[in-house]
């Protein structure tokens, strides 16, 4: 079965690490990664994007590619046991993993021994639904996405960058704690916080 690591900035502290070197069970020779760049601004070239695929390569993993399941067959997928999504816009990632078909793929391969590392929106669009982006941030719908439902890999529903309140500003002066009490209140459901420094692991 396949183990997840959620985080807000993936690889941010060396626990992250050991974290993620356990659930590969230290068979870094035997990883193959590759980083989904699609809800990223300049998609490879994105600087966490980079940073991730030099923190694979320092852990020991000799294969990481990059991956835009927006333009590239999701079947590529199937090559590799280390699956990274990097963060972004949640709603262009989780649209075009769905359009793609790469959701399917994803699925299936989470019955086998495939890690995943969810990152800020990547973390987010693992678990049930992306309804809290929506509550937080529903200028990000470019796509006009009605289905919000997640990839559903785990149950959880997070919310990343927990301590960053300049990321979240609030005209009525609400913090980010105050609009979560809202939405879970609203929503009948409760959400894992995440701070920049945190971590979930799961297997």
């Amino acid at each position: 079965m396949s183990k997840i690591v959620l985080t807000s900035n993936g690889f941010f502290t060396d626990r992250i690490k050991q974290q993620f070197l356990q659930s590969i069970d230290n068979h870094v020779m035997k990883a193959k990664a590759t980083i989904i760049t699609t809800g990223s601004h300049q998609k490879q070239y994105n600087m966490f994007a980079m940073k991730a695929k030099e923190d694979l390569v320092k852990m020991g993993i000799n294969q990481v590619d990059f991956m835009d399941v927006e333009f590239d067959f999701p079947e590529r997928l199937k090559q590799y046991n280390v699956i990274y999504l990097n963060g972004g816009n949640p709603f262009h990632l989780l649209y075009h993993m769905k359009k793609s078909g790469a959701d399917l793929i994803v699925k299936d391969l989470a019955e086998q021994n495939t890690v995943f590392v969810g990152v800020s929106a990547g973390a987010i669009i693992l678990g049930p639904n992306i309804d809290v982006v929506n509550h937080f941030t529903p200028q990000l719908n470019s796509v006009d996405m009605k289905n919000l439902a997640g990839l559903g890999l785990t149950d959880i529903a997070v919310f990343p960058h927990y301590d960053r309140e300049d990321l979240f500003p609030n005209t009525a002066g609400k913090s980010i704690e105050d609009r979560l009490k809202e939405f879970e209140h609203i929503n009948e459901c409760s959400v894992v916080r995440l701070k920049d420094d945190e971590s979930i692991f799961i297997q």
